[in-house]
């Protein structure tokens, strides 16, 4: 070993300024070292990434502006940070409902799942060889839809279950035979659905009627489609069958919103003749987190498979004639047909739909209808005990529901329920909304009851209740069809077959844990372990949306911080973070150019230019934002030909 001293040891030592400024995270999460970039540089016949800048953006739009962030924080630091952050929530017990239930997700489907980069970071499966995994489990998904749903064909889910309404409602007007353009709405839909699905109408110039939706689909005018929600919002549970038959009477496509969990113990709408089924899949596994992620799901007749919007994974075979799985029916999707495609619709939230496939895998039919029915009977219970204290409950037939009558003291109720660190729904002045899920224990009814004993004297016992109330599932509504019948759903009970079948998905796809992705840039495919970690951190993960605004400081503060430095860096004033997908930013950024250009007395102008070589998304966001597309030329390298745009 040569004891020789080595003068370049010495002249890199580094000041503690700079080694304090070293951001070791950026090194490690892009993955190029110095000699990488070097070889890489050579390649391209430049010295330095400034020169390849210089050479690649023209000088004229090179922004000189300093960026006034945060100072850089290592891994750990900013762990901590977002640990201190998180205590600013507080996660009580929510029973708002609306389409959110606290849920319990496994934790092998948690650890090998949603925390395995084996599957958050794959590429969409545009490269069936390389997606077999994938395209299987989201294949799962499909069959637990249509077995619950009791439909026939179901996509690889969608983005919530508002959005899917929304494209339910623009599938029926291209199904329907009428031509109207009147869509009605059950006024006992989600709030929130119905607010999207009216925005959507605006842009395609339908007319939503928003009511009591079996005295709407009596109406004598032509309407092309109804929608309702079953169980209903407030908990209601009915008899669907006239309500399907008047509107198929009048050719409108029925479409139903729906529970999957419920539908383990009542009549799916499938048998009841509905065209379209949607919904969300966010009590199979998947945390609220303040509203989403989670996947959505549009389920509906083998006849309109062509208009249906998103992924859909098929059987076929590969070249030696084995079974194989791919991406079926593309031709709808907007990487095809672009402005004439079925949706914007494209990815959506396959990583969520996975986990609540893994979840119904890992119950079982009958693990799902133990679950359920435990909710139930809850329900029930918790039901009766509140007519014991003197209260009405609305609605006699419900799933996990219920519809107080509160005598006007609804917002008094909430209030208290909130000091016991309950969550309730104040429908209105009069009533309030209480939903159960898989998380209630019976110490969360004894709270209830005390809550709503202003008298504080009733002495009520839940094995009294128990042994006297009786199941309210009229036979008309009970299910009887089997479902979730194929073996997959019965081989892997135990947490070692979950494991193994985790894993043997898993070999057969290719993630960044394998290799790099050469594709897209659309995708989550760079999410560090690091950025990953929070994400099933309890006090972000338990958070119901709707929950008070004074429960979710912490929340409040990550978007405020992540708005003002997105602001900092792209020049803009405001960002808004509802669009949870890149084509739901399109759309929204269209719908706002488009009411700018109302307000200012221009609402004319409605030409949206996209170049030809541009992501198929773009026009058809373009087309549901009610708008119509021209293209631009462009040259062999996908450049704008500015040319023939000056001629336009």
């Amino acid at each position: 070993m040569s004891l020789e001293s080595n003068d370049s040891q010495y002249d890199s030592i580094q000041t503690l300024n700079e080694l304090e400024l070293t951001n070791d995270f950026v090194r490690r999460h892009i993955g190029p070292g110095p000699v990488q970039v070097q070889q890489m540089l050579k390649e391209l016949g430049v010295d330095s990434l400034d020169e390849l800048i210089d050479q690649t953006v023209p000088k004229k739009l090179q922004s000189n502006k300093s960026l006034h962030l945060p100072f850089p924080a290592g891994e750990n630091e900013t762990i901590s940070y977002i640990r201190r952050m998180r205590e600013r929530n507080h996660v009580f017990t929510s029973m708002i409902g609306m389409g959110y239930h606290a849920t319990v997700l496994p934790g092998v489907i948690r650890r090998n799942i949603l925390e395995d980069p084996g599957w958050y970071t794959a590429y969409t499966p545009y490269q069936a060889e390389v997606s077999q995994g994938r395209l299987e489990a989201l294949l799962v998904f499909q069959e637990i839809v249509t077995d619950l749903t009791g439909m026939e064909i179901a996509n690889a889910s969608l983005l919530d279950e508002a959005t899917a309404a929304a494209e339910a409602m623009a599938m029926s007007r291209r199904i329907s035979k009428t031509k109207s353009q009147k869509f009605l709405v059950s006024g006992d839909c989600h709030p929130q659905t119905i607010a999207v699905v009216e925005t959507r109408a605006n842009s395609l110039n339908f007319e939503v009627i928003v009511g009591d939706i079996e005295s709407l689909a009596k109406s004598e005018e032509e309407y092309f489609g109804i929608l309702f929600q079953y169980p209903g919002s407030t908990g209601r549970v009915f008899d669907i069958t006239r309500v399907v038959e008047l509107a198929h009477e009048r050719k409108a496509i029925v479409t139903v919103a729906s529970d999957l969990l419920a539908l383990c113990l009542f009549k799916p709408p499938g048998e009841f003749g509905a065209d379209i089924v949607v919904g969300n899949t966010q009590r199979f596994g998947v945390p609220m987190a303040y509203g989403g992620p989670h996947a959505a799901y549009l389920a509906t007749r083998h006849d309109y498979r062509r208009t249906l919007p998103g992924r859909l994974i098929g059987v076929s075979v590969d070249s030696r004639g084995k079974t194989a799985l791919r991406m079926a029916l593309q031709t709808r999707e907007q990487h095809i047909r672009r402005d004439k495609a079925t949706s914007n619709i494209c990815t959506a939230q396959v990583l969520l739909a996975i986990v609540a496939a893994f979840y119904a895998v890992y119950h079982g039919p009958e693990g799902l209808k133990d679950i359920a029915s435990k909710i139930h009977r809850f329900t029930l219970i918790t039901a009766e005990g509140l007519r014991q204290l003197g209260y009405k409950v609305i609605h006699d037939v419900v799933f996990d529901t219920l519809m107080v009558n509160a005598h006007g003291q609804a917002r008094r109720i909430a209030a208290r329920a909130r000091e016991s660190r309950i969550n309730l729904r104040v429908i209105d002045a009069d009533h309030i909304g209480i939903t159960l899920d898989e998380t209630t224990k019976r110490v969360h009814l004894e709270r209830l009851w005390a809550i709503f004993d202003t008298r504080a004297n009733t002495k009520i016992t839940i094995d009294q209740l128990d042994a006297v109330v009786k199941d309210v599932i009229p036979e008309n509504l009970s299910r009887t069809s089997p479902y979730l019948t194929h073996p997959t759903f019965s081989l892997y009970q135990s947490e070692t077959l979950m494991l193994r079948y985790i894993r043997q998905l898993g070999q057969k796809d290719i993630a960044l844990n394998r290799s790099m992705i050469p594709l897209g840039s659309c995708t989550m495919k760079l999410n560090s372990t690091t950025e990953m970690t929070p994400v099933t951190f309890h006090k972000f993960s338990a958070i119901h949306p709707f929950a008070p605004l004074d429960q979710t400081q912490g929340y409040h503060q990550l978007v405020e911080e992540l708005e003002t430095m997105l602001c900092e860096i792209t020049g803009f004033d405001a960002i808004s973070f509802q669009p949870n997908a890149g084509s739901q930013g399109e759309y929204t950024g269209l719908l706002c150019i488009k009411k700018y250009l109302q307000q200012q007395g221009e609402g004319h102008r409605n030409v949206c230019l996209i170049p030809e070589s541009a992501h198929g998304t773009n026009p058809a966001s373009a087309v549901l934002a009610g708008l119509r597309v021209a293209v631009v030329k462009c040259d062999k390298m996908g450049n704008v030909d500015v040319s023939i745009s000056k001629q336009s």
